[in-house]
């Protein structure tokens, strides 16, 4: 219920505020926690960020601080960056070993994983690592203040219908651009366009569980696929680097685009299910099911 309305809210403005309090108590408890385990606090609390911006993005049309809060929070996320995609490199290698098997070349790969894992380290240890885990949860408790007034102009599926619309007519449109493109950067928005389409369908899951549960399936396989092919495309880039070890560098960087390749046609077959409808039906049909919901 934590990421969801509940017919239990007084209004959307009201489950608005609920929600996002959670997320943010919950992102800065995983700050809390950055002693025990450094890399899983900050990637929790970037995913927070994450869904919080996708929260906002739902009520857009009715919020009118909108632009201000999804720049607050996209900015909160930015500092941590850099340090995420340390761990994100690894895990990327990761799932590449493990779709390789037995083709895995371990001998030439092992040195290239250990320079990655001393690469995190290296900054995990960087003085100015301190400053900046300070700064992202000043910008967490400043938004958590914020968060407990925020209004919105309107109620009902009102305040919602103009959000869903637009991210999931952004999504098709992003697909179609991929499609034609085939570029790693379309790839790349179009996943971020998907990602806000499935924080909507969990946000909304509640309005009739049986049928919008598969649909949030999907649009999370897909945006994971999509996540995939974009850590990978960003592990080629890293593969050029001369200062890793060569062996490891040329051992993986065909693999990677194999399996972009594999990731890619999986996406698509993913994405003709899940943005088949246009926009209009869609929240035409959600809106008649919230209604439904509300009355029950």
């Amino acid at each position: 219920m934590s990421y969801t309305f509940a017919s239990s809210d007084p209004s959307v403005e009201a489950g608005l505020r609920r929600i996002a309090l959670d997320q943010l108590g919950r992102a800065l408890s995983s700050m809390d926690s950055c002693d025990e385990d450094l890399h899983e606090a900050v990637h929790d609390a970037r995913k927070r960020c994450k869904k919080l911006r996708g929260l906002v993005r739902l009520v857009r049309p009715a919020f009118p601080d909108y632009s201000a809060e999804n720049a607050a929070l996209r900015d909160a996320a930015r500092r941590l960056s850099r340090f995420r995609d340390r761990t994100a490199m690894l895990e990327t290698f990761d799932r590449l070993a493990d779709a390789l098997g037995a083709r895995l070349d371990a001998d030439a790969t092992a040195p290239l994983r250990e320079a990655l894992e001393d690469r995190r380290a290296r900054a995990a240890e960087d003085p100015e690592l301190t400053e900046t885990l300070a700064a992202f949860r000043q910008d967490l408790e400043d938004a958590r203040d914020r968060a407990a007034k925020w209004s919105l102009d309107d109620d009902g599926f009102d305040a919602v219908a103009g959000g869903i619309a637009k991210t999931y007519k952004r999504a098709r449109k992003a697909m179609r651009r991929a499609e034609q493109s085939g570029h790693a950067e379309d790839m790349h928005d179009w996943r971020k366009r998907v990602k806000y389409h499935w924080y909507h369908a969990r946000l909304l899951s509640d309005i009739w569980p049986a049928m919008m549960d598969a649909h949030v399936d999907v649009a999370d396989d897909l945006s994971d696929a999509l996540g995939d092919h974009h850590d990978l495309a960003e592990f080629r880039v890293l593969l050029q680097d001369p200062s890793l070890p060569a062996a490891g560098r040329h051992a993986l960087f065909e693999p990677a685009r194999d399996e972009m390749d594999r990731l890619e046609s999986h996406a698509f077959a993913l994405g003709a299910r899940l943005l088949a409808e246009k926009p209009k039906p869609l929240v035409k049909r959600w809106g008649k099911w919230w209604d439904i919901w509300q009355d029950a």
